[in-house]
């Protein structure tokens, strides 16, 4: 006589105790790193912000007066902020309008548009430091390629970067060159809008530029949310090519309020000070995005939203 053997069962409290862990073992990694190496050290810089702090020395609580002597007490604040606010506005939107113009040149259906993707994202996985080279030498103001160009159409270059009515549109210009991932986030955008939309406009008799303004602008919008916001942090975080390419000269014309922050932490070593700098450019970017975002309700179409002007229809 045989006997059966007792199915093997798995109670279900372990189940769904197993089915919720288990996502969280995989992302364990990103976390403790996110942990330790993102949300710690800013904490812990908040902290800072409220001391004099240092490297070598004494660490003493000194309040709020990080903050009031940056506001009150110090001209390179106001001075620093100023050149970034400028820099903002001349890169901001040409960054967008460039961006979207080469996507829009490289979604065209035509042989060779493969080779140059690839050729505009190059400038991208540049590294700071030899793209700071590149400029360095395209810069010169009498061996540079920038100037032997315009020499050949008659115009006499100026000295870029040693010319403080230049230096920051070089800024500019340089900072314009490594936009590949953006030109790939707008080409995506460009590539999700259906055919459809523009067979019917051509039925209807539109042309090129109301097929723009009526289609692919509305349809990529949300995309230019996106860019729009990379591209303010972007340009309020501007360093390296400044650092490498004219120190925040000539008379402080590139000395850009990232610069600011890093010489006081690095150069001058008031790490309290220079993490109050830093909570400052934070807030700067925080309150811009939510405006960002606030307007974008009035200008941003999301397929099957109803909205117009921000409000239910």
């Amino acid at each position: 006589m045989t006997h059966k053997q007792p199915a093997m069962t798995v109670q279900p409290k372990k189940l769904k105790g197993r089915a919720f862990l288990t996502p969280y073992l995989f992302i364990l990694p990103w976390i403790l790193g996110f942990l330790a190496f993102t949300l710690g050290p800013m904490l812990f810089s908040l902290v800072m912000s409220f001391f004099d702090w240092p490297v070598v020395g004494e660490v003493t609580f000194v309040g709020l007066d990080n903050y009031i002597n940056m506001f009150t007490d110090d001209p390179l604040f106001w001075q620093s902020l100023w050149v970034t606010i400028k820099f903002a506005l001349l890169f901001v939107p040409l960054n967008l309008f460039i961006a979207l113009f080469l996507a829009m040149m490289l979604n065209q259906k035509v042989k060779g548009s493969g080779f140059f993707r690839t050729v505009f994202y190059l400038p991208s996985v540049i590294s700071g430091v030899a793209l700071a080279m590149i400029w360095a030498w395209v810069y010169d103001g009498e061996y540079g390629i920038f100037n032997y160009l315009l020499s050949l159409v008659g115009i006499t270059g100026p000295d870029w970067l040693n010319d403080t009515s230049w230096a920051l549109v070089a800024m500019v210009i340089a900072s314009l060159w490594g936009q590949g991932s953006m030109v790939l986030i707008f080409l995506a955008g460009l590539k999700s809008i259906p055919e459809s939309l523009y067979e019917a406009a051509s039925i209807d008799g539109a042309g090129a530029v109301q097929k723009f303004f009526r289609i692919t602008l509305p349809m990529v919008s949300p995309t230019i949310l996106f860019n729009l916001i990379m591209t303010i942090i972007s340009a309020f975080q501007q360093l390296s090519l400044a650092l490498l390419l004219t120190g925040g000269g000539p008379l402080q014309s590139t000395y850009f309020y990232a610069m600011y922050a890093y010489d006081n932490a690095f150069k001058y070593f008031k790490m309290g000070y220079a993490s109050a700098n830093s909570w400052f450019m934070f807030a700067i970017i925080l309150v811009l995005t939510f405006l960002v975002f606030k307007t974008s309700g009035k200008w941003v179409y999301y397929e099957g939203d109803n909205r117009r002007g921000g409000e239910e229809a």
